[in-house]
């Protein structure tokens, strides 16, 4: 009897199997959409990524196959899963900015005096502890909210456009530059880093909510975003670089068993990315210094700094503290992708 009832519950199960092959089969055959892994979820178009709800063109051709993924990650309630990739962006911002500050104050200091690494520690060094940490606040306020926006306005840009049959290279392009159109409102968090950075207004201000008081009353408004154009010409390419390139290593990159070998992985694919746009990009920081640096008085044009100082540095020194910028930039987006992605699958 009960050798029966196990042949039958065996039946059973295989009939479900052959029915389950079957049906993924029509998917395939009629809408030309086989079940992906995880893995490629990035690199593919959003039509054909596994998400936990029916496929709406499967639906329309009556093959009633449903698409499924880790509900870790994603929800039916797109709203949470947007949420989580805003929070595991500030998190990773958080982390990165309390580690790297020092260094980013170290390459400041050579792009605005044009001197070398040595120099530049001896200024750091003779102003003692106590000026090392100062000015992190506006950085900290700002690229927690700014990666933030990064990561989660680069989703919810994207998956829209790729659902709207909108080819997912260009979808990618288009909601890489409106998240960086959309961080460069936070913009008078870097100024007031600059200006807090600048040995000349150590006695100006006194911290950063006195800088922002003291700028917008006394300056207006616009000061706060005097040098916008080269945050700009920064913000969108960049993201496009960065993007592109982590979801095109996320893609061909072996998948590891280990959490460590998979979070060392992406430290390495992060950091040699970061590192190569900021070197990049590098000529139109310079600029924004430049232009950041002044306070009050007649707005610079952008066009014109940038010919200036190629005119009085050179090629050659227009790259002044690319070394320390790179190798900051190496750890910075290491340990943003490592955080980023350790934040989105363990902790969410």
């Amino acid at each position: 009897m009960c050798e029966k009832s196990y042949d039958r519950l065996r039946i059973i199960s295989i009939a479900n199997m052959i029915s389950t092959n079957h049906q993924a089969s029509q998917c395939i055959i009629q809408c030309g959409k086989p079940v992906i892994d995880n893995a490629a979820m990035t690199h593919l178009p959003a039509c054909s990524i596994n998400i936990q709800e029916n496929d709406p063109e499967c639906d329309k051709k009556g093959c009633g196959c449903t698409q499924k993924t880790n509900s870790r990650f994603f929800s039916q309630d797109s709203a949470v899963y947007d949420w989580r990739e805003f929070v595991c962006g500030w998190g990773a911002a958080f982390i990165n900015i309390s580690i790297t500050f020092p260094i980013n104050k170290l390459i400041f200091r050579q792009m605005l005096h044009g001197i070398g690494v040595g120099n530049a520690a001896g200024q750091l060094s003779s102003e003692g502890f106590h000026y090392l940490y100062r000015g992190i606040l506006p950085p900290l306020c700002q690229k927690t909210v700014s990666l933030s926006i990064m990561f989660g306005v680069y989703e919810e840009c994207r998956r829209p456009l790729e659902n709207a049959d909108v080819h997912h290279y260009l979808s990618k392009v288009i909601a890489s530059m409106v998240a960086g159109t959309v961080e460069a409102t936070l913009m008078p968090f870097e100024r007031v880093q600059t200006l807090l950075q600048h040995q000349h207004y150590h006695t100006h201000f006194r911290n950063t909510f006195h800088a922002l008081k003291e700028i917008g009353v006394n300056y207006g408004f616009k000061e706060y975003y005097r040098g916008l154009t080269p945050i700009l010409l920064r913000n969108g390419p960049s993201n496009v670089f960065f993007f592109f390139l982590r979801d095109e290593a996320n893609y061909y990159l072996p998948q590891h068993d280990s959490w460590w070998g998979q979070a060392s992985q992406q430290f390495l694919s992060g950091a040699l990315i970061g590192a190569f746009i900021s070197t990049v990009f590098y000529p139109l920081n310079v600029v924004k210094v430049h232009l950041q640096s002044t306070l009050g008085g007649k707005f610079q044009n952008f066009t014109s700094v940038l010919v200036d100082l190629y005119k009085a540095r050179g090629f050659r020194n227009m790259y002044r503290g690319v070394h320390m910028n790179y190798t900051r930039s190496f750890i910075s987006w290491g340990v943003i992708n490592a955080a980023y992605e350790f934040l989105k699958k363990y902790v969410f």
